[in-house]
């Protein structure tokens, strides 16, 4: 996997800050944010200010702030609560695979959402995942922790083998009392991906399932005798690839999307399916957007 450069560039930065995860439910947790928690008290003690999005009520917009800084800001107040959002990050081997490389667009999407959560007051946790929870970033807040964030992500290898539902059940960051988690992984997992779903949802989670998959995986051109290597470690198998073989392999890549597609839909669980082949910003700007997954 490579990179020229950082993941992430300042002029970028500077295009998300306008940018919020939008979450359905109501979230519980800790004072700061701008979520409403179901715990509302009665207090509307002013806490802070964060710039205006796209949505928020105009009401609560302060015009004192727009007399002296030309931009719009909203008040935030004690009833309002931050979101825990976890950020799982698939780091097995075959992450780290495609032209171009599904590793590099995975890190940076995980630092996407790393910035938007603090943009926006929320405490935020990275996880990354393997047949268990390989490394992990604990629950932080504040905007200032993101170069810290960055350079995990950054320092994040890519091997071994995926278990999503064993990872998932051993993370030891994980409570439940409600929050955000967002997994980004190209779910070739032994012991599939439906149970480690299900899990998170049993812990009150929003879930938003990011699925990326090489161009190369999307629709292989390949042909003749081939040896193909799992690169997490499985057997090879030595194959021969005819437009028949190619045609039964897009048949059952269409029936498994379709089947996570449905899966998804009927348990309320976002679900986004990316190319690696795809820029950051069109991932961003046009398969988080549009279906309302940020705003």
């Amino acid at each position: 996997m490579g990179l020229d450069g950082p993941l992430l560039d300042q002029q970028f930065l500077k295009r998300l800050d306008r940018l919020a995860l939008n979450a359905r439910m109501a979230i519980k947790g800790d004072m700061g944010g701008n979520r409403k928690s179901r715990s509302k008290g009665s207090s509307i003690e002013f806490s802070d200010f964060r710039e205006y999005i796209p949505g928020d009520d105009f009401r609560r917009i302060d015009w004192n702030a727009y007399a002296r800084f030309e931009r719009l800001f909203v008040k935030l107040f004690m009833e309002e609560r931050e979101a825990s959002i976890t950020v799982f990050l698939d780091v097995s081997a075959s992450m780290n695979w495609g032209q171009p490389n599904k590793g590099v667009l995975a890190k940076q999407l995980a630092a996407v959402l790393v910035y938007i959560a603090l943009a926006n007051f929320d405490r935020v946790a990275v996880v990354g995942i393997q047949d268990k929870p390989a490394t992990y970033l604990p629950y932080f807040s504040g905007k200032q922790g993101f170069w810290r964030a960055l350079k995990f992500i950054e320092g994040l290898k890519f091997d071994g083998k995926t278990s999503l539902c064993s990872a998932i059940k051993e993370c030891p960051i994980l409570k439940p009392n409600g929050g955000i988690s967002i997994m980004i992984t190209d779910l070739f997992s032994k012991d599939g991906y439906k149970q480690a779903l299900e899990y998170l949802q049993y812990l009150k989670q929003e879930v938003t399932l990011i699925h990326l998959m090489a161009p190369q995986e999307l629709d292989p051109e390949l042909s003749g005798s081939l040896r193909l290597v799992d690169v997490e470690g499985e057997e090879a198998k030595d194959v021969i690839v005819t437009p028949g073989v190619l045609k039964a392999y897009r048949k059952a890549l269409d029936e498994f999307l379709n089947d996570v597609r449905a899966f998804c839909y009927a348990r309320g669980i976002n679900y986004v399916l990316a190319s690696s082949a795809n820029s950051l910003e069109e991932v961003v700007f046009h398969n988080l957007m549009k279906p309302g997954l940020v705003r």
